[in-house]
């Protein structure tokens, strides 16, 4: 059975190896829920399976904007073990409001956010959007979408969702995985991974939330009968561990 840190080197890869936008969040999802130490055994891996260096690989030319946030979510990782500042979180709720209008230019500025997050730890980052909904009254997903969307506000969005409200994140990853005809079981993997950070009671809190249903229901009227409906009712229910 593969380890935690060879499955993340795999998924890596695959998204790598894809370049498509929607591959690229699998990486979002590994670089946002995982501490440093777990992505420096997830680069070993990477490095010892496929003899290349994974940040190095996450860059192409041209590059794509997920490619771009991830490099400097990298960067964020190899330091900042100090404990999150609220003074410096609200002097970045307050540079993300102005950064959120390209300083009146109606766009994102891009390379104000990457300097932000090439700083600061995942936990700052949080922080610092917390500190923006409570100053501004509302997300900063929010205000992202009322921007003209183009491929960095749309990549950054969902790096923002993964950072400040990851429960909701994969209980929607959840949801539309198994919407499909053939529940996306890559897609459900990822989810199941997620949860093991955000916590299973946390993921059905929000399923319920965002869809009036529980997720117990929702694997059982979504899935034929068959033993991986099984094993994810099991799962759900707290019953059926996940290596991690």
């Amino acid at each position: 059975m593969l380890d935690l840190a060879e499955r993340d080197a795999i998924m890596a890869r695959d998204a790598i190896e894809s370049g498509a936008a929607a591959d690229y969040r699998a990486l979002v999802e590994v670089f946002t829920r995982r501490k440093q130490d777990q992505l420096f055994f997830t680069k070993q891996a990477y490095l010892a399976r496929f003899k290349k260096n994974l940040e190095q690989d996450m860059v192409t030319d041209p590059s794509h904007p997920y490619q771009r946030l991830l490099v400097a979510l990298a960067t964020s990782h190899k330091s900042h073990h100090d404990e999150p500042s609220r003074h410096i979180a609200k002097c970045d709720a307050r540079r993300l409001y102005d950064a959120k209008n390209g300083g009146g230019t109606g766009s994102v500025d891009e390379a104000a956010i990457l300097e932000m997050f090439s700083k600061r730890s995942i936990p700052q980052l949080r922080l610092a959007l917390c500190s923006y909904k409570h100053i501004y009254g509302h997300d900063f997903t929010k205000a992202l979408k009322k921007n003209l969307a183009g491929d960095f506000e749309e990549s950054l969005r969902v790096v923002v969702k993964c950072i400040y409200t990851p429960s909701k994140y994969y209980c929607k990853l959840l949801q539309r995985s198994m919407q499909r005809p053939e529940a996306d079981k890559r897609l459900v993997t990822r989810a199941i991974l997620g949860s093991d950070d955000v916590g299973i009671n946390e993921i059905k809190l929000a399923f319920k939330s965002n869809f009036g249903k529980n997720l117990a229901d929702f694997i059982h009227e979504s899935l034929p009968q068959s033993d991986y409906r099984e094993f994810l009712w099991l799962w759900q229910g707290g019953q059926c561990l996940v290596a991690s």
